[in-house]
């Protein structure tokens, strides 16, 4: 027999948290890779780069998991395989990488981009379908080929438009926007994802639907990448190119610039 299935087991409190993870994520991710190109080539831009797509795989696989919180499949454990949970972690981390290293060094040209952002998108799609079949129920969990097939889509445009504002926009406000909306596509994939999924129990199974054993084995999971990005998040905070942008920051140093010469 079906189960019945909810995303929403403690409220809104999941699907929020989520979407803030996700736009931290995006924000952090813009703003190293906006840095890097600074020193395109060199090995700072290199690090840039690395840690924009360590903190935007972060953020995609921390938003997945703190919506999975919310997750509950009535008269069933819910439970996850820590190996193919972590394995979903580096996943989303490559996936990025890869996407975010060409367009950092080749540019945001129409057939790169679309090449990154595919490339990207099918694997953060792969990321949360991993993430799903660490998942465990006691039962067997079907999916609606229609709506994967559409989050694959959104996947990979939202990947795309991630990869092409990463290089394209450099003001601060605006990149502030680009990961509200980044957040937000990131969050519609998942629940997208989510609502093709059926559970199927064996008749009679009465368990309960949450286990303070496994959740707290959750945390536990979600507390590096978590760490991983307050990390970056400082990081970026005290390094004044990052947080002002290039034009702003050009600006200021023509300002202090006229500054000294007049003796001020």
């Amino acid at each position: 027999m079906n189960a019945t299935v909810s995303e929403f087991h403690y409220g809104m409190i999941t699907p929020i948290a989520a979407y803030l993870m996700a736009t931290l994520g995006a924000a952090l991710g813009l703003r190293c890779t906006t840095r890097s190109l600074r020193n395109a080539g060199g090995e700072r831009g290199i690090a840039w780069l690395t840690l924009g797509a360590v903190s935007i795989g972060c953020g995609i696989w921390t938003m997945h998991f703190i919506a999975m919180i919310g997750f509950s499949v009535q008269g069933a454990l819910v439970g996850y395989d820590t190996s193919m949970t972590l394995l979903s972690l580096l996943v989303a981390i490559a996936v990025v990488a890869v996407g975010v290293f060409l367009v950092g060094f080749r540019g945001a040209g129409p057939l790169n981009l679309g090449v990154a952002g595919t490339f990207t998108g099918l694997g953060v799609a792969a990321m949360h379908y991993l993430g799903m079949a660490a998942l465990q129920t006691g039962g067997t969990v079907h999916y609606d080929l229609t709506t994967v097939l559409l989050s694959v889509v959104i996947a990979v445009v939202a990947a795309t438009a991630a990869l092409w504002a990463a290089v394209s926009i450099s003001a601060v406000w605006a990149t502030l926007g680009a990961s509200l909306v980044m957040g937000g596509a990131v969050s519609l994939m998942h629940y997208t994802g989510m609502s093709a999924v059926t559970v199927s129990l064996v008749s009679g199974n009465s368990a309960p639907s949450a286990d303070t054993g496994q959740l707290s084995l959750l945390l536990i999971m979600l507390a590096g990448p978590m760490t991983v990005l307050l990390l970056a998040g400082v990081i970026v905070m005290f390094d004044p190119e990052v947080v002002l942008g290039q034009g702003d920051w050009n600006r200021k140093q023509a300002r202090r610039s006229v500054r000294e010469t007049a003796g001020v």
